[in-house]
């Protein structure tokens, strides 16, 4: 082999592993998750954010995990987060709500092309000590080598044992709306 071939082939394998193509698990701990409960009719909002979601998605074989800390949201008054941690997710019991699945159609998204891919995911969400079997869609989008992922779902409260009081159910809807906005990067 003459120099030249040897230079070229160091080139080609270096462009391979450097390749944001290649990774084959994206992650983040940085994710934002929210969620809303708030019943049609009423007076305040029961919603809350956090910033510390973590996604892992495995491209090879289309597993996706994502957890966040119950006590991590903030909601706009100090005595919902209370009641919240408190009495109805019981965070120090509880204190992660998680998904653990795999995409549906995995090889349709395309990391290395940009573009906007909506695939599913199944699998099992754990919320109040209660796991349940759900199929979540994820909008994944390519922009310039960065991908994000985007995930909004609902589920009722009563299915993961969370009791609403008479005394606030002109206030909390019986399900909550849960979004995730996160954006991706290869694990080193």
């Amino acid at each position: 082999m003459t120099i030249k071939h040897l230079v070229s082939a160091a080139l080609l394998f270096a462009a391979l592993f450097a390749s944001p193509v290649q990774a084959q698990k994206l992650f983040t701990r940085n994710g934002i998750v929210s969620f809303n409960a708030t019943a049609t009719n009423s007076p305040e909002n029961i919603k809350a954010v956090t910033k510390s979601g973590t996604c892992i998605w495995d491209k090879s074989s289309g597993v996706v995990e994502m957890a966040v800390l119950v006590k991590g949201f903030l909601f706009e008054r100090s005595l919902m987060q209370e009641h919240f941690n408190e009495n109805y997710l019981e965070s120090s019991k509880y204190p992660k709500a998680t998904f653990s699945g795999k995409l549906d159609n995995n090889s349709a998204v395309d990391i290395g092309k940009d573009g906007t891919y909506k695939v599913t995911a199944n699998g099992t969400f754990t919320m109040h000590g209660v796991s349940k079997t759900i199929a979540v869609p994820i909008t994944f989008t390519v922009k310039g080598g960065k991908v994000s992922a985007a995930v909004n779902f609902s589920v009722l409260l009563t299915d993961y044992n969370i009791e609403i009081p008479s005394l606030v159910a002109d206030k909390l809807s019986k399900k909550a709306d849960i979004s995730i906005a996160t954006n991706l990067e290869p694990m080193k």
